[in-house]
């Protein structure tokens, strides 16, 4: 059966970038976060059961895809201690988990492409009308840098893939303030005067 647009789309990314280098890690929060005013997040939500599964790769079950991405929005995410809820939406478009390959001459890449919504809870909508799409590779390391096929089992190519994904998210929103109003100045002079947390 022939591919629809969009999959074929996915599908064609996904051959294409699973012979690219890694990427940055997201597995580290660091010590500062980014700035995104007064938010805090409501719900994740996210869907798999769609998702475009690349050329040579393993198969994850959809369950296990959202719940890597679940727990890595709840984990970046949660740390945000404002007054006002959103909500983060992630649709899992296609992935390629690395299959063990030829080092070197035949050693693919981890793929994975996700749309991303954000939704206002207070005003009921969505911040950005369509799905904003993102797509990242496996971190760099020890274990990926011939073939994460090689090296790592299904589930560990998920978690890194998870963590650069809602990484790049993160960066995506901070780059976006006019969706964030800051705090009020009663409520900063509280967050400024109030007790460290032992």
């Amino acid at each position: 059966m022939e591919l629809s647009g969009l999959k074929a789309r996915v599908f064609g990314a996904l051959a294409a970038l699973s012979l690219l280098g890694a990427c940055t890690s997201g597995a580290q929060l660091g010590e500062e976060r980014a700035e995104l005013g007064n938010f805090r997040l409501g719900h994740a939500i996210v869907v798999a059961e769609n998702a475009v599964v690349g050329p040579a790769s393993r198969r994850a079950e959809p369950e296990a895809w959202e719940a890597a991405l679940t727990a890595e929005i709840e984990r970046r995410f949660g740390r945000y201690d404002g007054d006002k809820f959103y909500h983060v939406a992630i649709a899992v478009q296609g992935y390629v988990l690395a299959i063990p390959g030829i080092p070197i001459v035949a050693a693919p890449k981890s793929v994975l492409i996700v749309g991303v919504t954000i939704w206002d809870d207070e005003a009921q909508t969505k911040l950005n009308d369509t799905p904003h799409r993102i797509t990242v590779l496996e971190s760099l390391s020890g274990e990926t840098v011939v073939s994460s096929g090689l090296t790592q089992s299904a589930e560990q190519q998920m978690q890194n893939l998870s963590e650069n994904a809602v990484a790049a998210i993160e960066r995506w929103i901070v780059s976006k303030p006019e969706w964030f109003p800051p705090r009020d100045e009663a409520d900063e002079g509280q967050v400024a005067g109030a007790a460290p947390e032992e």
